[in-house]
């Protein structure tokens, strides 16, 4: 333990002094997910509550064949303006977000009491147009409700009638889950700000030290070689440990400091047990991301070639978590086995206040430790190669 400390203090030492890779390797990738996801939240939120409270804007083809339904929105706050000659032309380039077309025939079929068709034109992948388009589809069918019960009553017959079924909703989100959307990033920037922050450590005491020639006169010492991977392994633990706590205390403020709620209409919570938690189950990618990057810059040439290879390494392992936004997975015990993803699911069902159990926390770090041992046994393969000090393992 001792030459491994030795060992360990001397990369530590020669990283600290190279000041401007450790900050910008530390503190940029700590705070830049907090900064973005606070800035995201803000203007997303900022966005839909504009929408949400202005008056709805609504180009109508042939206003006069549906007068009664153009009073019907106006009473709702909708300023019905002209449509345009080509509203799916209009619509496609984003020129207005939806339009209602009401054919020629609408009044014939209306008076008939047949269901009166009217057309709305809109793009479902624009995303801007979203509350608009549900603000006037939600008018439109709460018009056609109201038109049909009073069609009952004139023919005598109660409304309640045809209402078979009365549906009671009960509405067990939070908070977090009905903004998951938006804090599907969490889990990603921390993955992904671990492994960035030890990057420069590991590529400095590998390819650096090759390139300086200082690494074959450190090898020759007389300490089995599985204590220089050891000692370099463990010197990037601090920056790794430092730039997950600042991520997590910048995620926390910007959860519980900034008024999310003028924002979101709703305040997203994150306390400091729960960060706590997080803290312990991301340590062992710690471990891992240090133990993946020494073999990967053991077999590069040169910093540079490293550089290519290390930011690939840090994105390849954090894209899952964005997939949980979309691809809702449960947690079962077997997903827990893949390093990383177990990780990341764990903080999911964190956000979402959901029960944790046991099991998957201790598969989750197990998996983790035994794929970091499996590297860093590849890596002391590799630094027994004489090659390792010349050209790479």
């Amino acid at each position: 333990m001792k030459q491994i400390w030795i060992i360990f203090q001397k990369e530590v030492l020669d990283s600290i002094r190279d000041t401007r890779s450790w900050v910008i390797g530390v503190f940029f990738s700590a705070l830049f997910g907090p900064i973005l996801m606070g800035g995201l939240l803000i203007l997303v939120g900022s966005s839909f509550r504009k929408d949400m409270d202005k008056p709805l804007t609504l180009p109508v083809q042939n206003p006069e064949y549906a007068p009664a339904l153009i009073q019907f929105l106006e009473n709702y706050d909708v300023i019905t303006v002209p449509a345009p000659a080509d509203p799916e032309t209009a619509v496609k380039l984003g020129d207005v977000d939806v339009v209602l077309v009401i054919p020629e025939n609408f009044s014939e079929e209306f008076s008939s009491s047949k269901p009166a068709t009217v057309q709305l034109v809109l793009d479902s992948s624009r995303q801007s147009a979203i509350v608009n388009i549900l603000r006037i589809q939600t008018l439109l069918e709460g018009y056609n409700s109201y038109l049909g019960k009073l069609r009952l009553v004139v023919r005598g017959v109660s409304p309640e009638v045809v209402e078979v079924i009365s549906v009671d909703k009960v509405d067990v989100a939070t908070p977090q889950t009905r903004a998951m959307m938006l804090l599907s990033m969490f889990p990603y920037f921390i993955i992904f700000g671990v492994f960035s922050s030890s990057s420069s450590i590991i590529t400095d005491s590998t390819a650096g030290e090759r390139e300086r020639k200082s690494l074959e006169p450190l090898l020759i010492n007389p300490a089995p070689r599985r204590f220089f991977v050891f000692g370099k392994i463990l010197s990037s633990f601090p920056f790794s440990i430092v730039n997950l706590g600042l991520t997590l205390i910048g995620f926390g403020i910007v959860f519980n400091v900034m008024p999310l709620e003028k924002y979101l209409g709703m305040q997203l919570g994150l306390n400091g047990m729960t960060l706590i938690w997080i803290f312990l189950i991301c340590l062992p990618v710690v471990f891992l991301a240090s133990a993946i990057q020494i073999v990967v810059a053991s077999f590069a040439r040169t910093p540079k070639e490293v550089g290519t290879y290390l930011p690939f390494i840090a994105l390849i392992p954090s894209l899952p978590g964005l997939a949980l936004a979309f691809f809702p997975v449960k947690s079962n015990l077997w997903l827990m086995l893949i390093p990383t993803f177990g990780q990341q699911l764990l903080i999911n069902q964190m956000l979402r206040l959901e029960p944790i159990g046991a099991f998957n926390v201790i598969a989750s770090v197990l998996a983790t430790l035994l794929v970091s041992v499996l590297f860093t046994w590849l890596a002391i393969l590799i630094y027994k190669r004489e090659q390792i000090m010349f050209k790479g393992g």
